[in-house]
């Protein structure tokens, strides 16, 4: 016992630390301190022995064919790096990205002006605008002035999540992160829990909000990262890219007919008809009648900034620097809605830095004919190229891109690693890139198997309230999986194909 007293107070850090884990076990301290302690220590070296494994057998193997050229192979074990890491290790991406980048351009992957040039591409400046312009939809309350103009419509349950499906579909086109959408449904989420105060209501609101913003996502192109960067490749690749209004007349059908049949789902999986026929009482907003002047020219700009994105084709300015400009514009001292500072802190620069990142990777693959290399003997060996059938095509695309969330766990990596596959063997096989790339990307934004798979997920279950548990996700995924691939077959055939997405 002295001597216990005695460690304690020298100050050992994982003495007190081995006594308090001792006392929760029940057990006293000395007994088996030293092995946790030394298992503690040295955690790490467990964790890093399947990465580093997995690292090795992939550095063997791109050594072994003779077809691939130097910077090719290199290419290929820094995505191969990439996607392992991203897959077994808790690391943040985006250090994954640019470590894994470095690792390329010293090696002699890739020249060094590629790691300088891509935060020059204008999906980069696309990225920054499209954030500041999000940070003022909320700081003026727009975003939370739409949520509670129709959330207060409602005086039943089901109307509070129909309604709240609309209002979390048309916020894509004004917040360009699920987590930044997250944010700002967390306050509504927080007053209709009080409103409510029905604990089997709360679990299923709860996955109603992220599960929306996510399948919401493909309605705009601004709608994440991933879509950025999808949209980037095809233009290096196919030299087309699918424009703003484009993009909504793809995506908006099927992003509000998802949002809908998840909405139907999750009312009648986890609500019982009393559940959703509880009655509400009017609630007073907290928000003025009358609009702000900071409103106001929130809402002018961007009205304008998001109808010059629809006209691109006639002006001739492209997105990127309509939306640089536009952000630009609601900065201005003593005009705009936020100071310069403010605005820049909006910009999330982990993604920055990872779309930056992820592009080199991107660009490596394909300019060095790596993931031509990959698509030759995947789907050559898969027997895919043989068939003619578009059904088993786009079966097969569709099935990859829903179940990619599964082993990779970043929406913007899964971009990373799968578009380069998807264009070459479109461009190999003659189908049509921009229907692979769009259809791929529709797949990708859905990730609710499991909390990690998005951060809206975990921001969502990690509330005081009675959210819900990792148990709800797969019972909902098991449900709208299936669901969405059978969505996806049929938009094609009944939409898709029809505007300009036939394979």
């Amino acid at each position: 016992m002295a001597s216990e007293t005695e460690n304690l107070i020298t100050g050992s850090l994982w003495v007190r630390v081995d006594a308090r884990l001792a006392n929760e076990l029940n057990q006293a301290p000395g007994e088996g301190s030293a092995d946790k302690t030394f298992l503690r220590r040295y955690r790490w070296v467990v964790d890093a022995i399947l990465p580093i494994s997995m690292a090795v057998v992939v550095g063997i193997g791109v050594m072994l064919p003779t077809s691939l050229s130097f910077e090719a192979r290199v290419s290929l074990f820094a995505f191969a790096l990439a996607t392992i890491l991203w897959s077994t290790t808790k690391l943040n991406a985006a250090f994954i990205a640019l470590a894994v980048t470095i690792v390329l351009v010293v090696a002699g992957g890739r020249p060094q002006e590629a790691l300088f040039d891509s935060l020059a591409s204008d999906v980069i400046w696309l990225m920054i605008g499209a954030f500041i312009l999000g940070e003022a939809v909320k700081k003026t309350n727009l975003a939370a002035r739409l949520t509670d103009v129709i959330v207060a419509r409602a005086s039943k349950v089901k109307q509070v999540f129909w309604l709240l499906t609309v209002a979390l579909a048309i916020l894509s086109f004004f917040i360009p992160s699920t987590s930044g959408r997250a944010a700002v449904a967390m306050p509504i989420f927080d007053s209709l829990h009080e409103k409510i105060g029905d604990s089997k209501v709360t679990r299923a609101l709860s996955l109603l909000i992220p599960t929306i913003i996510l399948v919401s996502t493909i309605c705009t192109l601004i709608g994440a990262g991933s879509h950025l960067i999808a949209n980037n490749l095809l233009k290096q690749v196919a030299g087309e890219e699918i424009s703003f209004l484009k993009w909504a007349i793809y995506g908006v059908p099927f992003g509000l007919a998802a949002s809908f049949v998840s909405c139907f789902v999750i009312t009648r999986l986890f609500l019982k008809k009393e559940q959703r026929e509880i009655k509400l009482e009017p609630t007073k907003t907290k928000i003025k009648k009358k609009f702000s002047s900071a409103e106001w020219k929130t809402m002018i700009i961007a009205a304008v900034m998001v109808a010059l994105w629809m006209t691109e084709s006639f002006h001739h300015f492209e997105i990127a620097l309509v939306t640089t400009v536009g952000a630009l514009v609601l900065m201005l001292p003593n005009f705009g809605v936020m100071s310069w500072k403010e605005g820049i802190k909006s910009v999330s620069w982990n993604l920055i830095i990872f779309v930056g990142a992820a592009l080199i990777l991107g660009k490596a693959l394909i300019e060095t004919g790596a993931a031509q290399w990959i698509i030759e003997n995947i789907f050559v060996l898969s027997g895919l190229e043989k068939s003619e059938s578009q059904f088993l095509i786009l079966l097969t695309v569709a099935f990859i891109s829903l179940t990619s969330h599964i082993y990779m766990t970043s929406h913007s990596a899964r971009a990373a690693a799968l578009v380069p596959a998807m264009l070459y063997f479109a461009t190999s096989f003659e189908l049509n890139p921009a229907a692979l790339v769009f259809i791929s990307t529709a797949g990708m934004n859905y990730c609710l198997t499991f909390p990690v798979s998005s951060k809206a997920l975990l921001m969502f279950q990690e509330l005081e309230a009675d959210t819900f548990e990792p148990s709800d996700l797969l019972k909902l995924s098991a449900v709208l999986l299936i669901v969405h691939l059978v969505l996806m077959v049929a938009f094609y055939y009944g939409y898709w194909q029809w505007v300009g997405l036939k394979f």
